[in-house]
């Protein structure tokens, strides 16, 4: 059969159905009485009646929120770049080109548009292309049928696919369209589907909706475009890809086209536009000279391209990663692998997010971490960050780094980078950083929930053998060769856990941990941190490169796990909380697309340590940023008047740095540190500043403007117990061998020292002196010498006849000096009064020991008889 012939049949068999469906569609009771039995009224009649309209998917937009309640826009994002807006919000000039232009009978008919129909009916039955007889009704069902496929979609694949579906040029769709047409208009007010088709149209890629296609092509609002604009668009609907505005170098439409010998600029709209224009003024839309005016205008699109993503939210990009973050862990449904429901409201909810980050607190972190740490530098990969959390809610108030944030893998170097440093590995990507001495924090918490006064001293003294330290989760731990040594060097000494705090002793903090319970200390730090690792384990769980363990030993006092610096924060936040733990958070509120409010995630406060305990760790801590390392931050503050507490580290080699504190309001924390390699930031400079003193340049800043919106309070006094210096009984050690001696004095609490020898009459070697006996600071220091065991105990001569008493001191191995003395008692005379060494006191063999004898004096004659002379 010929083209022509099979096009005539088809041509029949449309316009047979489309009459029927006229029919069925303008006079349903014809349906029913005289033509009933008709099979294809019969079967449009089966056909699904009614609509399911789904949430159209549009645009999430987050928030900051200034304190006058007025709000920042940070990011938006979307499948869709679709924003509804109510009917009063659309000009009357882009309803009235949607009418004249797609359906000039559109307040007329009952969701199809008879003339239409047939039109279109016979254009494709005789081959001549698909042309346009839709009613402004069923493009809305059409589009909105296109749009709940859409939104379940979660491949590519079924995306296409769902739009394949409900536009290809068939019988059985245009069947569906048009029932559900007469089913729409049946539902809802003609107001109201020409407000559904014009939030839903689509104006070219991914702008939706005249709102954002007004913003988008014209940088202004639905209800404030002209004629000629709101014409522009609605030519646009006609064929999206073909009239866009977007295209300035499209030959069709975007290069100016020469017609008269004159350029008209996006020709192809133009002449759309013009021709909606003319049905606008046949229909009495417009006047004539309004129609005149419009006509004569060039289409001049202003773009305004549409803000996706956290890219675009400049120095808060890397906290809006987060906020997605916590969308989307928090939102996600765990028994659908193949979607994430926190990305999908994100994308296509509407959401209206606002966020905990403070606007002043932000800028100032953001601009004194680029002033400070450059964003790339040659020979280390360098890396800086700061992080601002709310002491007792969790909100996280700053967050900052000196890279750019960007999610493209095609643009590379040192000074991109979307992982969020300050982030856990499921809030960014980031595996952390040791923390080095701040970390030094829970040692301090676990040495005072253990009973321990800050006042109290350890032998801090450096050595290469630390022994065992206990374990209660893992069993004993031997330190091995491990010898680490203090910052400043030296051999350490007898320091108090307060001078250890303040000066960052290493050996100090060790000697702490022996004395401790290695479990305790980790359970200390998880929960004040209210988290582990940042690679999401638990402390004490990291792998080696070989993939082994890594217990939590006695290195990890000093700093060596990798932690996330907004952990860090959160537990400077418990301690100057009284203890009190809360998880960070960064959204305060969010509402939905109608406006109404979604529960956000709460953050969870638990009390790490008593109040008791961290009131004893403030009141240390304070003195390291006054009288400690914390002074090089804390001389540069204008608010240096505020309690704050604080903690610097620094790790092996200055890999990193980091300056760690808190107000009673506000915790900060600011580290530089080697992001990838291994660089000693000592010797490294910027700008001729050494890199590992730039975390003293950046936190004052932060935490100046932090107490001026966050005034702080005064710490709460520490109980006495845990300032005093705790007594303690110290064991006698004389006679005993150094070895028992020291061990005896450390069972009893004592540290000791060996300090030479000592002339004693203990057995030679043996200790001969202590320094301290009865009751002395527990953890003190305690001198021992050794006996040169050359003395024996002077013999007791007093009373003695003096020649006899001589005998018996030469026969001891004395030399013997006598002295004598006057005495009015003829008992003593001839005997012995005193001696020097007295009796039982010990004396070198051949040294001399002196006695007194007594003599009769000229006082009288010894019978109480006065002088001759009396």
């Amino acid at each position: 059969m010929s083209d022509v012939g099979a096009g005539i049949l088809g041509f029949v068999g449309m316009s047979a159905l489309a009459g029927v469906l006229v029919t069925a569609a303008v006079t349903p009771a014809l349906a029913v009485t005289g033509m009933a039995a008709n099979n294809s009224i019969t079967m449009f009649e089966n056909l699904p009646g009614y609509l399911q309209i789904e949430e159209l998917a549009q645009k999430s937009t987050i928030y900051a929120v200034n304190a006058d309640k007025s709000v920042v826009p940070l990011a938006n994002f979307y499948d869709d770049n679709r924003e509804e807006v109510a009917f009063d919000y659309i000009s009357q000039f882009l309803k009235d080109a949607a009418i004249a232009g797609e359906d000039p009978r559109f307040y007329d008919h009952g969701g199809i548009d008879i003339a239409g129909t047939v039109r279109g009916a016979v254009s494709t039955a005789l081959n001549k292309g698909t042309q346009g007889g839709s009613s402004i009704t069923q493009q809305y069902v059409k589009n909105v049928l296109v749009a709940n496929d859409m939104a379940k979609a979660t491949t590519d694949e079924e995306r296409a696919e769902a739009w394949e579906k409900h536009t290809r040029t068939s019988i059985d769709r245009k069947l569906k369209e048009m029932r559900y047409a007469i089913a729409v208009e049946k539902e809802y007010p003609k107001d109201e589907i020409l407000r559904g088709y014009l939030d839903i149209a689509g104006f070219g890629g991914q702008i939706y909706g005249v709102q954002t296609a007004a913003s988008y092509y014209f940088g202004t609002n639905a209800k404030d475009l002209s004629l000629a604009q709101a014409a522009s668009l609605i030519a646009i609907v006609n064929s999206p890809e073909e009239f866009r505005l977007d295209y300035p170098e499209d030959e069709l439409n975007g290069a100016a086209t020469v017609v008269d010998g004159e350029p008209v600029p996006y020709a192809r709209n133009k002449e759309r536009r013009d021709y909606i224009l003319g049905k606008m003024l046949s229909e009495k839309k417009v006047t004539q000279e309004q129609y005149d005016a419009a006509v004569a205008e060039p289409v001049a699109p202003k773009i305004t391209e549409p803000s996706s993503g956290c890219q675009a939210a400049g120095i808060y990009a890397y906290f809006c990663d987060y906020v997605t973050w916590e969308i989307k862990n928090k939102f996600d449904d765990p028994a659908t692998e193949d979607v994430n429901e926190g990305a999908r409201m994100l994308e296509r909810g509407g959401l209206d997010i606002y966020t905990t980050i403070d606007v002043d607190l932000q800028t100032t972190a953001d601009a004194a971490v680029h002033e400070n740490v450059p964003a790339s530098a040659e020979g280390v990969n360098i890396g800086g960050s700061a992080v601002s959390v709310e002491v007792g809610t969790g909100r996280i108030l700053s967050m900052a780094q000196n890279t750019t944030y960007n999610v493209d893998p095609d643009v590379t170097g040192d000074q991109y980078d979307a992982v969020n440093y300050n982030a856990t590995i499921d809030y960014g990507s980031s595996h952390g950083f040791q923390p080095g001495s701040t970390f030094k924090i829970f040692t301090l918490g676990e040495w005072l929930n253990e009973g321990h006064s800050v006042n109290e001293s350890v032998d801090a003294k450096k050595r290469s053998n630390w022994g065992t330290f206990q374990d209660s989760c893992d069993g004993p731990k031997d330190a091995g060769d491990w010898d680490p040594r203090n910052d400043e060097g030296g051999n350490g000494g007898y320091w108090s856990a307060l001078f250890n705090t303040v000066n960052s002793e290493n050996t100090g903090f060790v000697a702490m941990a022996k004395q401790l319970d290695l479990c305790g200390i980790k359970n200390t730090a998880s929960g004040l941190m209210s988290a582990g690792r940042a690679d999401g384990k638990p402390l004490g769980e990291g792998l080696d490169e070989n993939g082994n363990r890594i217990p939590f030993g006695p290195s990890a006092v000093l700093g060596t796990e990798e932690v996330a610096p907004v952990s860090m924060a959160t537990a400077f936040a418990a301690v100057a909380g009284g203890g009190k733990s809360c998880t960070p958070i960064a959204i305060d509120s969010i509402t939905d697309a109608n406006g109404e409010p979604i529960d956000v995630p709460k953050s969870t406060c638990t009390q790490a340590i008593t109040p008791d305990v961290a009131a004893g760790m403030n009141y240390a801590l304070q003195r390291v940023m006054t009288d400690g390392t914390g002074r090089s931050s804390r001389y540069k503050m204008d608010t240096s008047d505020t309690p704050m507490i604080g903690k610097t580290g620094t790790t092996d080699d200055a890999y990193a740095t980091w300056m760690s504190g808190a107000s009673s309001r506000v915790a900060t924390v600011v580290g530089v540190y080697n992001v990838t390699g291994f660089v000693n930031l000592r010797d490294t400079y910027f700008d001729g500043e050494q890199a590992a003193v730039l975390r003293h340049n950046i936190w004052p800043r932060i935490m100046d403007v932090a107490n001026t919106k966050y005034p702080g309070s005064d710490f709460p006094e520490p109980k006495q117990e845990y300032l005093s210096t705790p007594m303690a009984t110290v064991p006698s050690v004389l006679g005993l061998a150094p070895e028992a001696a020291q061990k005896a004095l450390e069972q009893a609490g004592f540290g000791w020292s060996m300090d030479g020898e000592v002339d004693s009459s203990q057995p030679k070697g043996t200790i001969g002196s202590q320094s301290a006996t009865g009751q002395a600071p527990r953890g003190s220091a305690i001198s021992l010498k050794t006996s040169r065991g050359n003395q024996s105990g002077v013999p007791d001569v007093t009373g003695m006849q003096a020649d006899q008493a001589e005998a018996a001191l030469t026969a001891a191995g004395f030399r013997v000096e006598r002295n004598e003395e006057d005495t009015a008692d003829p008992s003593k005379i001839g005997f012995v009064l005193s001696q020097s060494p007295g009796s039982g006191e010990n004396a070198k063999a051949g040294s001399k020991v002196t006695i007194v004898v007594g003599r009769l004096g000229n006082g009288g004659d010894g019978g109480g008889n006065p002088p001759d002379n009396g």
